[in-house]
């Protein structure tokens, strides 16, 4: 095979993916340039008895976290498996993600969100900020 040949399949073959990547990309890209500061956030603060009756709590930590205390009613899905698990999300209705303290569940908010779910939102400081400051705990 000439070395032509073999850069031309390289190519060929490699061209699905970068054009995926790019897909991925631009769609990373356009979310953001849309997204606000507050969308895809919620307040322990604002969570009272009806936004906590409503919605459904995921939490995104491992099961032995999980097991050690949470909020009453969540599901825990670990936040590397959202997006392998993401039709076990409710469709319609506020879904809130959170952690210890947001940053893993924010993660997995931005994958869900992108793609697809907007009804994905992340607890600002976590379930320890919920403990300290939710304006309705069960």
């Amino acid at each position: 095979m000439s070395l032509k040949a073999a850069v031309l399949g390289l190519a060929f073959l490699a061209g699905p993916a970068l054009a995926q990547e790019e897909a991925v990309a631009e769609a990373v890209q356009s979310y953001m340039d849309f997204a606000t500061y507050e969308q895809g956030i919620i307040l322990p603060q604002q969570i009272d008895a009806d936004v906590f009756a409503a919605a459904t709590f995921i939490d995104t930590r491992d099961a032995e976290q999980f097991a050690a205390g949470h909020i009453a009613g969540a599901q825990n899905i670990e936040w590397r498996e959202v997006p392998a698990r993401l039709g076990e999300l409710p469709e319609t209705g506020m879904v809130i993600f959170y952690c210890n303290t947001g940053s893993l569940s924010a993660q997995a908010t931005f994958a869900a969100r992108l793609l697809g779910h907007e009804n994905v939102v992340v607890l600002q400081s976590g379930y320890t900020g919920w403990q300290d400051t939710a304006a309705y705990k069960p």
